[in-house]
């Protein structure tokens, strides 16, 4: 029953497939391809002093991403890719991109890097936060209009995202207590 709402979606998603989009959304996707444009930006938070708890955040949900959902959850669901799921409309032959170096579908690793990025950037800066939830949609748009994932491969990467987003910043938010902490006591002494 899953199956069925998520080709109907997934299905009606190909009703307003059109040249411009056709061009957009590859490069939309490629963004998110290894988490390139997070861990960029995760770089760049990192480099300075205000921000850098927020690039170290974003770093530590990537890698529970990694390993949690691209190492473990996909290779225990083993959901195929829309594309080669039998009722497709597309096939390998006719999607837009070159069928994806991972086999399985579930959950989507595109969402997951995601939104466990946009999540620890909106649980420190909001406007910062605000501006790559943004992204995180449109990247995981993409992968609906370019038939590599199913609606629910896209819901649930945006919750683990976000759950690995609330682990890692606790994480590093306990980490940073307590490197503070041994600071002021070497100060004291």
């Amino acid at each position: 029953m899953i199956t069925q709402i998520d080709f109907f979606i997934l299905n009606a998603i190909q009703g307003i497939r059109n040249p411009f989009l056709d061009f957009v959304m590859p490069i939309i996707t490629f963004l998110g391809s290894g988490g390139i444009i997070w861990i960029t930006a995760a770089i760049i938070l990192i480099i300075f002093r205000k921000s850098r708890k927020v690039g170290i955040s974003v770093i530590v949900s990537l890698v529970i991403g990694l390993i949690l959902s691209t190492l473990l959850l996909k290779n225990i669901v083993c959901r195929a890719r829309p594309f080669n799921t039998p009722g497709a409309l597309l096939n390998v032959s006719n999607i837009l991109i070159g069928a994806p170096s991972g086999v399985f579908s579930f959950p989507s690793g595109h969402a997951v890097s995601s939104f466990s990025a946009a999540t620890a950037m909106f649980m420190y800066d909001k406007k910062i936060g605000t501006v790559a939830f943004a992204l995180a949609g449109l990247i995981s748009f993409s992968r609906l209009y370019l038939y590599v994932h199913f609606p629910s491969d896209i819901i649930a990467g945006m919750i683990f995202g976000a759950l690995f987003a609330f682990a890692a910043v606790f994480i590093v938010n306990k980490i940073w207590e307590k490197i503070n902490e041994a600071k002021l006591s070497n100060n004291t002494k």
